[in-house]
């Protein structure tokens, strides 16, 4: 907040309020994130960074996604997931935000599925795109 007397008649107040909206994810992994986004052809930036919005301001995020209008789009750990940061008005993806964060959610999903069925000695038998936009996965146990 910004206090200031003019002439010693009248305060004006100031307040500078965040246009950074948040969004919870069911998103934990890190690591599998990021590959998702880079499935997706998303580019990404990863380090402890800030993302760019409205008037210049700044919040700070783990993974950035910089937009072709100077206002980003971050992934910021919040101790216990991921949330999804970014100045909704400025929003400059190919997709809205719902459909964005459904991509990236399954993805993720397909990603860790792939990792947890390649730590249980499973092996990909057959992965099938639907016309609803599901992937159907036929996994096996080998031996």
């Amino acid at each position: 907040m910004f206090l200031s007397n003019k002439q010693n008649k009248k305060w004006h107040y100031s307040i500078r309020m965040s246009h950074f909206t948040k969004i919870k994810t069911k998103l934990y992994d890190r690591v599998t994130i990021e590959k998702s986004l880079t499935d997706l052809n998303i580019e990404w930036e990863s380090g402890a960074e800030a993302i760019r919005g409205y008037k210049n301001q700044q919040h700070s995020a783990d993974i950035v996604i910089r937009q072709n209008n100077n206002h980003d789009i971050g992934f910021k750990w919040n101790e216990s997931e991921y949330e999804l940061v970014a100045d909704l008005m400025f929003w400059d993806q190919n997709y809205s935000v719902d459909k964005f964060l459904n991509q990236v959610h399954q993805r993720y999903a397909f990603n860790l599925i792939t990792k947890v069925s390649e730590q249980q000695s499973l092996e990909f038998v057959e992965t099938e795109n639907l016309e609803d936009g599901s992937i159907r996965l036929l996994l096996r146990k080998f031996n």
